[in-house]
């Protein structure tokens, strides 16, 4: 069980409402005490003069990871960035860069990390944040840049991406780590733009500048990788065994995107199997290209949104000059806000069921009474929806990449495994889902995308292109959302893990981790099935692919300066 959940059945004064933003609190924007001037020079001797220093707690995402009072610092440029990991790398302490803390794997560090631990985390948010353009189609971006901030700047020169994340608080730098992505692919007849891809944002990579080791210089040093270098491979998504500052990238034309939400469509309907007549999620990709579905455990009617290029406001559509246009979703009801308390306070997990519906009709109903069934704008507008204030929550992730044509089959077929486990665990007594089942669509990362010669593709990347099967041109994102100490959380889970390694293997599918998320599960805990961390996960990349990122990796941090346990773990 969570802290958080623990906590709440333990204290009687908990609110239901205290308890959900409580966790939110938990995971915000973190606390910072500033050094004692003794202190520091004792803990840590010869630290870098001029650079920012103090005391830190740190929450991921669901305040499930966390540490209090560990040393922090927040370095004014490249600089005094370098200064710092020398100074770590003399002294034997690990550099972890901090950005919005917006993930649930641990990346960043690891559960149990004590406030003694040599380890110091890098803030790139208060400083890192520089923005230029170096060409009509490139932008300059410090890695402490948040989404939200990076397309507002875009968007102020005529420029855009097609598919971003929706939460506009990530970090660009923490984005790249882990291959973000939007949902995207491109409508029957549609042309791609130059300057745009429909995979990931690393893919949109020109350049990067990171912190490497120069055996010359016996010292960590500041180096630029063009996309056409060997060694920026494995840099561009990196999974935090690197740390860059600063990157480039290939931008194109925005465009207006119109975002229609449905919630009439039934689950058995919209992933029906393939070759079924009726309003599937294939027929709404083959006419708008930009799908995602949210489907509410225990609910029959999934919450649809359909986005397209529409280059004038249609007439039905409500003009959108800001992002963020679902207000219900980012200031959880009272009733949801209520049942979540009760759940965690009272272990009343059995009103999952209940908690669905609930979170089904505020959806339905929100979308109603705030005008937003129907909304357009500049795309950075309907993109981004998703703020820090939502409810926290668990996911888990994994792409699952195919064909174009057997997306509705991935789709049924991962759909009804799901419903009938949730059905036999509930006839049990157990709920183990009380969110939600997420499904969007990408295209896989092309770097003829780059519009360079030579462009490598991002050797970690989910969306790295098969060798073997380069037919598939297509990723299913699929995410199961619950509560954190949900009971029986973990075993079910780890059944759909093994459900989609059993079923996409590599023959006429593959399943890879969403790296941000859970995954690894054994019945009791997530990124721990040992098989799935030294085996199934590599192999997703080819031995010969996972070494020679591990291997780069390892070249450019001989020390592992960035890195953690688990890291050590995972790419060893």
């Amino acid at each position: 069980m969570s802290n958080l959940a623990s906590g709440a059945a333990q204290d009687p004064s908990w609110t239901r409402r205290g308890f959900l933003f409580s966790a939110a609190a938990l995971a915000a924007a973190p606390v910072l005490i500033a050094a004692d001037p003794a202190v520091a020079a004792r803990e840590l001797p010869d630290f870098p003069e001029g650079v920012d220093l103090y005391r830190s707690a740190y929450r991921n995402w669901v305040g499930e990871i966390t540490a209090d009072g560990l040393w922090a610092c927040a370095p004014a440029g490249p600089d005094q960035v370098i200064a710092v990991v020398n100074w770590a790398w003399r002294h034997g302490w690990r550099v972890r860069a901090r950005g919005s803390a917006h993930g649930w794997s641990p990346l960043t560090i690891t559960a149990g990390t004590e406030s003694d631990a040599p380890v110091l985390l890098v803030d790139t948010a208060r400083h890192l944040t520089g923005l230029s353009l170096d060409s009509a189609s490139a932008v300059r971006a410090g890695t402490g840049v948040t989404l939200e901030a990076l397309l507002t700047y875009l968007e102020e020169h005529g420029l855009g991406v097609t598919a971003a994340p929706a939460p506009g608080d990530l970090t660009l730098g923490g984005a790249l780590a882990v291959d973000a992505h939007g949902t995207a692919v491109p409508a029957q007849g549609e042309q791609p733009l130059p300057g745009h891809t429909y995979g990931s944002l690393s893919n949109l990579v020109l350049s990067l500048t990171a912190v490497v080791w120069d055996e010359e210089a016996a010292a960590y040093v500041l180096r630029t990788y063009g996309r056409d270098e060997a060694d920026c491979a494995a840099l561009l998504t990196h999974l935090g065994r690197a740390l860059v500052t600063e990157v480039v990238l290939r931008v194109g034309a925005n465009v207006n995107l119109r975002c229609v939400s449905r919630t009439d469509i039934p689950a058995a309907e919209l992933f029906a199997a393939p070759g079924t007549d009726g309003r599937t999620l294939a027929s709404h990709l083959d006419r708008s290209g930009r799908v995602e579905a949210i489907w509410f455990a225990f609910t029959e009617f999934p919450w649809l949104k359909v986005w397209s290029v529409s280059p004038t406001r249609p007439l039905t559509s409500r003009r959108v000059s800001t992002p963020y246009n679902y207000p219900f979703s980012d200031s959880v009801p009272t009733v949801v806000a209520d049942l979540v308390g009760r759940m965690a306070s009272e272990a009343a997990w059995y009103l999952a069921p209940v908690l669905g519906n609930a979170q089904f009709d505020a959806a339905a109903l929100g979308l109603v009474a705030t005008l937003s069934a129907d909304i357009w704008g500049p795309s950075k507008n309907t993109l981004l929806y998703l703020r820090p204030t939502t409810l926290r929550i668990n996911a888990n992730g994994y792409a699952v990449l195919t064909t174009r044509a057997q997306v509705q089959r991935v789709v049924a077929e991962f759909t009804s495994f799901y419903r009938e486990r949730l059905s036999a665990y509930a006839a049990l007594g157990r709920f183990p889902v009380n969110g939600s089942v997420e499904i969007r669509v990408t295209g896989l990362d092309d770097p003829a995308d780059a519009e360079l010669d030579g462009a490598r593709a991002p050797l970690l990347s989910a969306l790295r292109q098969s060798e073997t099967h380069p037919e598939w041109d297509t990723a299913v994102w699929l995410d199961v959302l619950t509560l954190p100490g949900t009971p029986h959380a973990e075993a079910f889970l780890r059944e759909l893990e093994q459900f989609l390694l059993r079923t996409y293997d590599g023959e006429h599918a593959l399943t890879r981790v969403e790296w941000s998320k859970g995954w690894a599960y054994t019945d009791e805990a997530v990124w721990s099935d040992e098989e799935v961390l030294g085996t199934a996960i590599p192999a997703s990349f080819g031995e010969a692919v996972w070494g020679r990122a591990a291997g780069v990796l390892d070249r450019l941090d001989p020390h592992r300066v960035f890195g953690n346990g688990f890291l050590d773990r995972l790419l060893r």
